[in-house]
């Protein structure tokens, strides 16, 4: 079990937590939600120990807890075996100093009493079965045992972060911290992580942006709303559906209080003096007892995404013809012959690594193609939202200004009505570009794309630094989109929502599959996780 006892969490004047008592139980996995900003990476670092609190807050955790660490890069000079062991810090620091003394050519009494301590911490750590159990991780995450051997810079991202995962619960751990985890992976792992996490047994606590993993790996949801976190069972859905019901209900106990305080006040100001003066003080004592419950303002803020289009595109949008490309060697696609009509809604989906970028930044005209061309409609305009989203401007340079530069209409009211609509309100919209969060960040290229108004629009990860609620708003804005949209995702709400027809990069083709995502995925299946044996 993890708990907190009056946790308070504050940076200046900004409180994010205050006096906040929770506890995560044995058996449940949690996943810690609320918006952009609202605190779930200080809360998990928190419970990591790697931030400390504002107060002398209790904060009760297991013995060995693992915690998926982010930096895919920061083990590449290890071996991957090694890797996965460091994920007992106790064994693997008492294995480093043993093997240093063990090289020295003369140890002293003091050294020889030190190493039979080490021996000990090992031996009671499991160490001696350390590479066995290693060993059974990796090969159950899909790592053969002749790669065991090799450094982790020879891996690609989706199966180091798998190899992070393999540390995260490597000793059997009574508690997982993951913030993040689907991270950098692609659907086929993304499917392979939930039934993963769906066999462990011990306390989860994990942050996710994806609702479809929430939904299918959760237990509970914590969330994070009104400077305290407030646990709910069920999915990510469930909590949505149990907080609205929660506030219609206050509101509605709202409206009932007002009707009758009203005819308590109707009542005092006939009979206020007089002979029934005495009932008339009674009531107003009624009053003051039904005066209504504070309505907090929720955490669950939407941004309203709307796409237009100036001017609608032809039929034809983009033909390729015998399209290949290759780097160092490796051929990514070759004789492409795609058609892309209006209003066509594609889907891009694949392995990392395989591709997908590559094609769109050809689609696009950024990458020459090997062989073969793209052949765009006459005069068709096309946004793009790029995976590296960063906004650069002058320095200074507010959200409004920024986004004024691409309004033609000459009308601010326009601009600014957009960057309401994406939760810029008030002084939000003056906010400099160089100080806004990576949601915040995200919002505002959105809000260029609604601006624009061009008929195709090109998506390249939107989803990557977006909160539940603006990737939920997002496909409800591609989903009535008139125009042609082209899609590179791993969420798979998103694209189940938002396309209809899939452009699949697999081991042997192309596949262009005419249907949704969810259909291709009873044609096509995803495979199973393989059984976590250890938990």
């Amino acid at each position: 079990m993890i708990a907190v006892s009056d946790l308070t969490k504050s940076f200046g004047t900004r409180i994010l937590f205050e006096d906040v008592s929770v506890k995560f139980l044995p058996g449940n996995r949690y996943g810690l939600t609320g918006p952009n900003g609202a605190g779930k990476s200080t809360f998990m670092k928190i419970l990591t120990g790697d931030v400390e609190p504002s107060n002398r807050a209790v904060i009760s955790r297991p013995r060995r807890v693992g915690v998926l660490r982010q930096d895919q890069f920061a083990f590449d000079n290890e071996r991957i075996i090694d890797t996965v062991i460091m994920g007992n810090q106790i064994l693997w620091k008492a294995v480093k100093e043993r093997d240093a003394l063990a090289e020295k050519p003369d140890l002293t009494d003091k050294d020889l009493e030190r190493l039979g301590d080490l021996e000990n911490t090992i031996g009671d750590e499991n160490g001696y079965m350390a590479e066995i159990e290693a060993a059974e991780i990796l090969r159950g995450i899909g790592l053969p045992d002749e790669r065991h051997e090799d450094l982790m810079s020879t891996l690609p991202t989706d199966m180091k972060f798998r190899v992070l995962l393999a540390q995260a619960v490597f000793g059997e751990p009574e508690a997982l911290l993951l913030d993040e985890p689907t991270n950098h992976m692609d659907l086929e792992s993304i499917h392979w992580l939930e039934g993963f996490l769906q066999q462990y047994k011990g306390t989860m606590v994990v942050i996710s942006h994806d609702r479809h993993f929430l939904n299918a790996v959760c237990t509970h949801i914590a969330d994070i709303d009104f400077e305290t976190i407030i646990t709910y069972p069920g999915g990510y859905d469930d909590m949505v559906r149990q907080k609205i019901q929660a506030r219609q209900q206050i509101e509605s106990s709202n409206q009932a209080k007002a009707k009758k305080i009203a005819q308590l006040q109707e009542f005092i100001a006939r009979f206020g003096s007089g002979q029934r003066a005495s009932q008339a003080q009674s009531r107003r004592k009624e009053i003051v007892r039904l005066q209504p419950q504070d309505l907090k303002r929720s955490n669950i803020q939407r941004p309203f995404i709307r796409f237009d289009q100036r001017k609608p595109a032809g039929r034809d949008v983009v033909t390729t013809e015998g399209l290949t490309k290759a780097f160092d060697g490796k051929v990514i696609f070759e004789n492409l012959n795609l058609q892309i009509h209006r209003g066509d809604k594609i889907a891009i989906i694949g392995n990392n690594g395989v591709g997908k970028t590559t094609l769109l930044r050809t689609l696009l005209g950024e990458l020459a193609p090997d062989k073969g061309t793209v052949k765009w409609g006459t005069g068709m305009t096309r946004g793009y939202y790029p995976q590296d989203a960063r906004i650069e401007a002058p320095a200074g340079t507010t959200a409004l200004e920024w986004l004024t530069q691409f309004d033609t209409s000459g009308d601010q009211q326009v601009v600014r009505g957009i960057l309401g609509r994406m939760l810029f309100t008030g002084d939000e919209s003056l906010k400099p570009v160089s100080a806004l969060s990576g949601g915040e960040n995200a919002r505002l290229l959105l809000a260029k794309l609604m601006l624009e108004q061009h008929p195709v629009l090109i998506f390249d990860e939107p989803t990557n630094h977006l909160d539940l609620e603006s990737v939920n708003a997002l496909a409800e804005g591609l989903s009535s989109f008139e125009g042609t949209v082209i899609l590179v995702s791993h969420d798979r709400d998103l694209i189940s929502e938002a396309t209809s027809r899939v452009l699949s990069f697999t081991a042997d083709a192309l596949i262009d599959y005419p249907g949704t995502y969810d259909e291709y995925v009873e044609r096509y299946p995803l495979p199973e996780a393989v059984s976590a044996s250890k938990w």
